[in-house]
């Protein structure tokens, strides 16, 4: 079966990653009961190979940042399509995002985000 993936990667504060965790945890529960078949998310450990542009400088990352990668796998486009239509009506999401969006904390910044949806390849 050939699936369809949204992948994601941004920086947040170190000093927030614990927050960040238990906040996509949830996400990720309200994604798969909207369609998604699987959501993973990582941090960033080993961003430097010679030769190659890294995350860290794609996403101008502070020496005080991780770098978050992540995706989320779904059955087809369709599904995709149709899962982000009921994430973003879910109420839940307005409450779990709406403390990352705060610019006193600036875990999340929706603007350094790199995102993009993906058909199969290989």
């Amino acid at each position: 079966m050939k699936n369809y993936i949204d992948g994601f990667t941004l920086p947040i504060p170190r000093k927030y990653l614990n927050e960040y965790k238990n906040v996509a945890s949830k996400v990720a529960e309200i994604w798969k009961e909207h369609g998604a078949l699987a959501y993973y998310e990582y941090v960033g450990d080993d961003m430097q190979l010679e030769g190659t542009r890294s995350f860290i400088n794609v996403l101008d990352a502070s020496d005080d940042e991780v770098v978050i990668f992540g995706w989320v796998v779904f059955e087809s486009k369709a599904s995709r399509d149709l899962a982000n239509q009921k994430v973003a009506t879910d109420p839940r999401m307005v409450d779990l995002i709406s403390p990352l969006t705060d610019p006193s904390k600036l875990i999340f910044n929706a603007e350094r985000m790199v995102y993009g949806g993906f058909e199969s390849l290989v």
